[in-house]
């Protein structure tokens, strides 16, 4: 008996010393409430040495709709009576994601410009390509047939202020993310207090290269002291110490207060335009209608009316006299009609847009993950030191546009960048997706499978950059420089308002009907299920 009670003993005092080292037993999950590391250590402790700061609840920035992500259906739900057969129905699924509320506008576009404009002034000879070539290029309203006062006053009058910007090319709409991500944080720096307020107010600030930026922001660049309140910082990391050298090793910001900007890709538009999240009964969508038998109100004023902005028939922009459809013989204000059911305007006429996306005519299924064709990763080229690479006045790069302006690929005071891959032709258009892959080149320079034209350009006497045409017999306008298109616009008929659609420009020119709208990657949400 006795060591019977000795067993049971020694069993318990087991038991009870594997739970305490194990954990607290079973859990209902939900996410971690409360952490410890490894080490023993918890987040931010002031004894400790390393301070990640507190996770932020996430929120939309203004003017971005959340898009809850999922599976769906991409692709047509009609006849491809155009036998494009390039949206052919396919299974996808998309990450969460944040989509702009409408297209980027006049006004919005103007404030880019006025930036550049005020950093960098096109008066200095340094400088003088920046701004002009970030330019809308207006004169696309020209029309032979037809008057075209829209290009002295579309961009520029107030009264077009909330009309959805054109003219901008992929390439120019690229650089405008990039600069809407550094103008973002600093606003969301300057609330929390870490920059201050007068940023614009005090003349010295922003001149050139000195201006703010997330490069400099992110890497604890010594130009950024001037601007930065080192006491709010450390707040807002969370460090508690007064040991100068953690602080040193804690210093760089771990994220952006305000996620990257950029273009959304061609399965995340559609997938926003769609509206999946608010068309279904518990895990189940309902269906997925084609867009022309949702064109017209079924309630109170708007009953019968046309509520998007496309073109009915030959010589038919916006109705009749008096009694108007949708009352926009060209562009209308990015509000005008009613937005979608989760709340974003314009997917489905007014003008088209941009996505991220290179274009091939068939969407490779060997990924049904947030897919997208145009990677190219790129890393931060460094000095011999080892310390980045900023850019500099005298070492700036340029794209060409296709009307021969340069725009340029980094701002002076960030850092350069070069790529390190590209996989824009992977698994179509490089050499082991074609026909002739036993005898083609590996070289991607030398290998042209769609065989399509090539882009060069010329400098005259008056240096003024031309473009020289390709006078070689080309089978196809498929290149790695076109770029898809989605929705459709004030001059397009019904058929092109399917979100399915998809069309490609050049990346390098601007259209007169094709605008841009933001997007910017999101965590899920942590919200309960819902039958509707």
């Amino acid at each position: 008996m006795k060591k019977l009670k000795l067993f049971s003993l020694i069993a318990l005092s087991s038991t009870l010393a594997l739970t305490s080292c194990g954990g607290s037993g079973t859990s209902g999950g939900g996410g971690t409430k409360k952490f410890v590391s490894k080490t023993g250590w918890k987040p931010n402790e002031k004894q400790g040495w390393f301070f990640a700061g507190k996770q932020q609840k996430q929120k939309g920035w203004p003017g971005m709709v959340y898009v809850e992500g999922g599976t769906f259906t991409m692709g047509l739900v009609k006849d491809d009576v155009m036998h494009d057969w390039n949206n052919s129905p396919r299974r996808m699924q998309v990450s969460s994601f944040f989509i702009g509320e409408t297209e980027i506008t006049n006004y919005e576009y103007r404030e880019y410009l006025t930036w550049l404009k005020y950093v960098f002034p096109p008066s200095d000879p340094s400088y003088k390509e920046i701004y002009n070539g970030a330019l809308p290029d207006t004169l696309l309203w020209d029309n032979k047939l037809s008057r075209n006062d829209l290009n002295e006053t579309y961009f520029r009058d107030q009264n077009y202020d909330y009309y959805p910007v054109v003219g901008v090319s992929w390439t120019q709409a690229n650089r405008y993310c990039e600069w809407l991500t550094d103008r973002a944080n600093e606003k969301a720096l300057m609330q929390a207090g870490i920059i201050a307020k007068d940023l614009y107010i005090n003349e010295s600030n922003n001149q050139g290269g000195t201006a703010f930026n997330m490069d400099k922001f992110k890497s604890n660049d010594p130009e950024m002291q001037g601007y930065i309140n080192q006491q709010r910082m450390n707040q807002r990391t969370g460090m508690k110490t007064t040991n100068q050298r953690i602080q040193a090793a804690n210093g760089a910001p771990n994220a952006a207060m305000v996620t990257k900007f950029r273009l959304p890709s061609e399965v995340e538009w559609e997938f926003a335009a769609l509206g999946m999240e608010k068309n279904r009964e518990y895990n189940n969508y309902l269906e997925k209608k084609p867009q022309v038998d949702l064109l017209r109100g079924t309630k109170g004023k708007n009953r019968g009316m046309i509520l998007e902005n496309f073109k009915l028939g030959r010589g038919d922009y916006s109705g009749t006299a008096g009694w108007k459809n949708d009352g926009a013989a060209k562009t209308a204000d990015v509000r005008q009609f009613p937005s979608n059911n989760i709340g974003i305007y314009g997917m489905f006429g007014n003008v088209s847009e941009w996505t991220a996306d290179v274009y091939r005519p068939i969407i490779d299924e060997s990924s049904d993950f947030n897919y997208y064709r145009g990677n190219m990763p790129q890393a931060i080229v460094r000095n011999g030191d080892g310390t980045y690479k900023m850019v500099e006045e005298g070492n700036m790069k340029y794209d060409t546009l296709a009307d021969g302006r340069l725009v340029y690929k980094n701002l002076p005071g960030q850092f350069e960048r070069q790529t390190i891959a590209d996989y824009r032709n992977y698994r179509d258009g490089d050499r082991q997706s074609s026909l002739d892959y036993r005898n083609a080149s590996d070289s991607a320079a030398s290998y042209d499978m769609y065989n399509a034209p090539t882009t060069k350009f010329v400098v005259d006497a008056n240096g003024k950059v031309i473009l020289q045409k390709d006078t070689k017999d080309r089978t196809s306008a498929i290149s790695n420089d076109i770029r898809v298109v989605k929705g459709g616009s004030w001059q397009d008929s019904a058929y092109w308002l399917d979100p399915g659609q998809r069309r490609y420009k050049n990346q390098s020119a601007g259209y007169g009907w094709i605008g841009f709208r933001v997007a910017q990657d999101a965590r899920v949400n942590d919200k309960s299920r819902t039958r509707r």
